[in-house]
């Protein structure tokens, strides 16, 4: 299967501490979530806002990176993040 956004954030729930933590660090339900990030599953979509907010909560940006990949770009961090050594400001 083809890589997808919603394949991507689906490996970066699955390997983040626990699934079941990630959803109530959202504040969805965890069938719900993990019914988002089903890439077989046509009738729920993952929203911009929820990957955001995974991202957040995992501190993994594999989704974004993946994105801007597909788009032809390359992150960077910013300035701020970059001085001060650290991601998660």
């Amino acid at each position: 299967m083809r890589e997808t956004v919603t394949r991507v954030t689906q490996n970066m729930v699955l390997g983040a501490r626990q699934s079941k933590w990630v959803a109530e660090q959202i504040g969805k339900p965890y069938p719900t979530m993990m019914r988002e990030l089903n890439p077989y599953d046509q009738s729920a979509k993952l929203g911009a806002d929820t990957l955001l907010e995974i991202m957040r909560v995992t501190k993994d940006i594999s989704a974004l990176e993946f994105m801007a990949r597909e788009l032809g770009y390359n992150l960077t961090p910013s300035d701020s993040r970059r001085a001060s050594g650290r991601g998660d400001d």
